[in-house]
């Protein structure tokens, strides 16, 4: 998350501090003729019996009535949230249906399958968020009431997503060397090789998916984002059936056919998104097509603001993947436990990403159009949601771990899953706790984010994962310790880092920051 820049250059600029408004008002963010469909935007609401009347009044004789939406309240915020939380399962539901169809093929595809992925992500994470951070600059600009300059914004995301979806290739004289680090036997190495290789060519096209749906949800227009989402997770499946077990006239390739679907799929939902930006539409009122051109200033603030937003990832990814191999020492039950922990909370955890996804939207369309008042309230409203949520969740992992554990049992190897179980759900007590300190991350980071306080972010995930989690785990595993003193350290990293978020945020530097240049509202 990094320090705050200090040079000018690379300072967000300073927006004027909005004069006093009524407390009924339009929303400042609606950009004009919206799209059917864009959920994003408060509208006024009557303020009491007598304005209540008269609106109802109105209302019967409007063709199209006005929406009740309170500005920062739950319905502007969920209605923009659900596809994005919907979203957010596809990546989720594809990794899980290639799983279950490889465990199908042979068992051993389906355990080379997760280490490539991990390597994969590892390095993809880091470009994939930056890419998407376009989404941060058209929030802005359309608060800003710029609709003209939303189309260039969305073009310096497609360069950076190409440039580096080609460098990306270069994984793939490099997967075995990566995946030898592993140590694993020599079927599954090249198992995981041959994965790893195929989703190499799957960056580019994912990639630029990421910079086009910033168009779309930076705008609140989240169903499209949906729509994109799921045809590239439908034509994958479908992809998936047929040449992993060879249908159709199709050759049986197995893993390799996985691989090559997650390709087909990635293309396919990319130039799908792709052709809808580039409608006659978008073209007129957001540029999407004159804005091609590099811009050498917009690309900077991109890189500036973006790629430590994308750092974080990695550092996340990497933190985490150092936390794993470190526990996988103190034995496989030991392991699999952990990695059983983890992949519940990744489960519960991915609704929450939807949510924070559209509280960065909403603090950048309100800083965009001055109101930094309304950012803050929005924030707080999807705090609400989100604490909530990981309090049921919390809840759950308590009360019934022996329930959630039985979907994972199968009928191979009951005495390996049986020392598993005993040991999952104590760590799910450190779940549970952590679950809930993850909902303040999650709103507090996001939402630093949607302002531009990305360097902050990524500088607090760096600083604060080595001393907490990371090198305590070490001396833990070298010294023979035990697996729960682990998972406690694990804790209290998530903890303090909802403690730091939350003075951040409660600072409100972040109201006075603004990733988009200066310039007159439309």
């Amino acid at each position: 998350m990094g320090i705050d820049p200090v040079e000018p250059a690379l300072s967000p600029t300073v927006g004027p501090k909005p004069a006093a408004r009524p407390a009924v008002e339009i929303d400042p963010t609606a950009a004009p003729d919206p799209d059917p469909g864009v959920p994003a935007g408060p509208y006024s609401e009557p303020a009491g019996a007598a304005e209540a009347v008269g609106a109802a009044v109105a209302e019967t004789h409007a063709p199209h009535p006005p929406s009740t939406d309170v500005p920062g309240g739950s319905r502007e915020l969920l209605k923009l949230a659900l596809p994005l939380i919907v979203s957010q399962s596809f990546m989720t539901v594809q990794v899980f249906v290639d799983t279950v169809l490889l465990s199908w093929h042979d068992p051993r595809e389906m355990a080379a399958s997760f280490p490539a992925v991990m390597w994969y992500w590892l390095f993809f994470g880091l470009l994939q968020v930056t890419a998407g951070y376009t989404s941060t600059f058209v929030a802005q600009y359309t608060g800003a009431k710029r609709p003209h300059r939303v189309g260039a914004a969305v073009w310096q995301g497609i360069h950076f997503a190409v440039v580096a979806g080609v460098l990306f290739l270069v994984v793939v004289p490099a997967a075995p060397h990566l995946i030898a680090v592993g140590g694993h036997t020599p079927e599954i190495q090249r198992l995981e090789t041959i994965y790893l290789r195929c989703l190499a060519f799957a960056a580019l096209p994912m990639l630029v998916m990421g910079a086009i749906n910033g168009f779309f949800s930076g705008r609140g227009q989240t169903w499209t984002v949906l729509g994109i989402e799921a045809a590239g997770t439908a034509v994958n499946i479908v992809l998936a059936l047929v040449l992993i077990f060879g249908r159709l006239g199709f050759p049986e390739l197995g893993i390799e056919g996985a691989g090559w679907a997650t390709v087909a799929g990635s293309w396919a939902a990319a130039l799908f998104a792709l052709a809808l930006m580039l409608r006659k539409k978008y073209r007129d009122e957001f540029g999407t097509f004159s804005g091609w051109r590099p811009e050498r200033e917009l690309f900077r603030r991109l890189m500036v603001y973006g790629g430590p937003a994308g750092m974080q990832v990695f550092l996340d990814v990497l933190v985490f993947n150092a936390f794993t191999q470190l526990v996988g020492r103190l034995g496989d039950a030991a392991l699999g436990a952990t990695t059983l922990a983890i992949r519940l909370n990744m489960i519960a955890f991915l609704p929450m990403m939807g949510m924070g996804q559209a509280i960065c939207i909403m603090v950048g369309q309100r800083l965009g159009g001055d109101r930094p008042d309304l950012a803050e309230k929005s924030t707080y409203t999807g705090l609400k949601w989100t604490f909530g949520y990981m309090s049921l969740i919390a809840l759950a992992y308590v009360t019934i771990p022996t329930v959630l554990l039985s979907v994972f049992e199968g009928d191979k190897e009951p005495e390996q899953f049986a020392a598993i179980a005993a040991l999952v759900p104590n760590l799910l007590l450190c779940v549970a706790v952590f679950s809930v300190a993850d909902a303040i991350n999650v709103s507090f980071a996001f939402a630093l984010r949607g302002a531009g306080d990305t360097k902050y972010v990524t500088a607090l995930t760096f600083a604060l994962a080595w001393p907490l989690m990371v090198i305590p785990t070490a001396v833990v595993v070298f010294n023979g310790g035990n697996l729960y003193w682990c998972w406690v350290f694990a804790t209290l990293h998530i903890i303090g880092m909802s403690v730091c978020f939350w003075f951040r945020f409660r600072g409100g530097k972040w109201k006075s920051m603004r990733v988009i240049e200066p310039g007159l509202s439309e």
